[in-house]
C-alpha cells in the first residue's frame, strides 16, 4: 500500500508540474483541479476573462493524452448542439432511418466554456452527463467514455450577459474554484512566456486508465466514525433552519449544502491525506478542502447578499467549531 501511495504522490506531482509549465502561478488552483480530475468530480472555475482558464484545461488533456473538446456556451446555444441529435440518414433500399450524430459532450474532457453565458435550459443539458456520465435522447441511452470530466468557467454574475446557473447543476460540481488575478512578478513571467517564439512542450504523464485505478485507490482510504461525524457538524452547521447552526449561517444563510457537499468533503480530504503520505484522514483534511467543497453549495440570503457576505467567510468561522 505504501508504494502505491507513493506512486500516486509522484504522479500527482508531475502532472501539476508539468501544467505549470504553461500556467504561471496559481498552484492552489492546479492542486484543487486535480482533486477533481482524480476523483472523478466536474469543475466550476470562476473568474474575468482572460485569466488562463482555457489553457489550463487544454493543458490537462494534453498531460493526460484524453480526448478533449470545447463547447463555448452563447446565449442562442441549444441542448443539442451540446448532447448531439438524431439526422435522418439514407438507408438500404431507399430507406430513410434516424442516425444518432454525437455532439461535442462525447469526449473525455469537456470544457464548458463562459457556461453562464447560456440560457438555463441549455445549462442543465449537461445535468444528466455530470452525474451518471451518459446521455438520453429520444428515450435511447447513450454511455460516455470513461474517465469523463467536465470543467466549466464562467464570468462573474456581475458581468453583463451572465445566466445564474441553475441550483442542481452547481451542486454537481465537486469544486468551485476561484481564479485570482496575477501579481506583478507573475503578469511580468506570463508576457514574457506569451509573446516570444518560445513553445512549451507538454509531455504525457498519465492517462486515462491510470485515473481510473487511482480513484479506487481513494476511495480505499479509511476514515474514523470521528472525523466523519465533524465533517457531518460542518455540512449541518451550513443550515439555518438547524437548531445548533452556525449564527452566521442563521443570519446570513438561505439553503445549506446538500448532501453532497459531504461526500466532496470525505472525498477531498482523502485525496489530501494522500498526498500528506498518510493512508488515513485527519480533521485538518476535512478543513483543507472545505471552502472549495462548500462555497458553491450554500446559498446567501437577502440579507446576505445586500451586506457583500462571502461564503468562505462563513466557512473559515464554521471550520472553528
Amino acid at each position: 500500500m505504501e508504494e502505491r501511495v507513493a506512486k500516486f504522490r509522484t504522479t500527482f506531482q508531475e502532472i501539476g508540474s508539468e501544467i505549470s509549465k504553461m500556467i504561471v502561478g496559481q498552484e492552489e488552483l492546479i492542486r484543487f483541479v486535480l482533486f477533481g480530475l482524480f476523483s472523478g468530480g466536474n469543475i466550476l472555475l470562476e473568474g474575468v476573462p482572460g485569466l488562463g482558464k482555457t489553457v489550463l484545461v487544454k493543458s490537462l488533456s494534453k498531460v493526460l493524452d484524453l480526448e478533449f473538446s470545447r463547447i463555448q456556451f452563447t446565449p442562442d446555444l441549444m441542448p443539442s448542439d451540446i448532447i448531439g441529435t438524431n439526422v435522418i440518414v439514407q438507408g438500404e433500399g431507399d430507406k430513410q432511418l434516424f442516425e444518432f450524430q454525437k455532439g461535442p459532450l462525447f469526449a473525455q474532457i469537456v470544457l464548458a466554456d463562459e457556461i453562464n453565458r447560456a440560457t438555463p435550459k441549455t445549462q442543465s443539458a449537461l445535468l444528466e452527463a455530470m452525474q451518471e456520465h451518459q446521455v438520453t435522447v429520444m428515450g435511447k441511452t447513450y454511455k460516455l467514455v470513461e474517465p469523463f470530466i467536465v470543467l466549466a468557467t464562467q464570468n462573474p454574475i456581475e458581468m453583463e450577459g451572465t445566466y445564474p446557473l441553475p441550483e442542481a447543476q452547481v451542486d454537481r460540481f465537486f469544486f468551485k474554484l476561484d481564479v485570482f488575478f496575477p501579481s506583478v512578478e507573475e503578469l511580468v513571467l506570463i508576457s514574457k512566456r506569451t509573446t516570444s517564439q518560445e513553445e512549451v512542450d507538454l509531455k504525457k504523464v498519465a492517462d486515462g486508465q491510470t485515473l481510473l485505478t487511482y480513484r479506487s485507490l481513494i476511495r480505499e482510504v479509511p476514515v474514523a466514525e470521528g472525523v466523519l461525524e465533524y465533517a457531518a457538524r460542518i455540512v449541518l452547521a451550513t443550515h439555518p433552519e438547524i437548531e445548533n447552526s452556525h449564527p452566521l449561517s442563521k443570519k446570513y444563510i438561505k439553503y445549506g449544502s446538500s448532501p453532497r457537499g459531504m461526500q466532496v468533503l470525505i472525498l477531498g480530504a482523502k485525496i489530501n491525506a494522500l498526498l500528506s503520505g498518510r493512508y488515513n484522514v485527519a480533521i485538518d483534511d476535512i478543513k483543507a478542502v472545505a471552502k472549495p467543497a462548500l462555497r458553491h453549495r450554500m446559498i446567501l440570503s437577502f440579507e446576505g447578499e445586500a451586506e457583500g457576505i462571502k461564503p468562505d467567510t462563513i466557512i473559515e468561522e464554521i471550520l472553528t467549531i
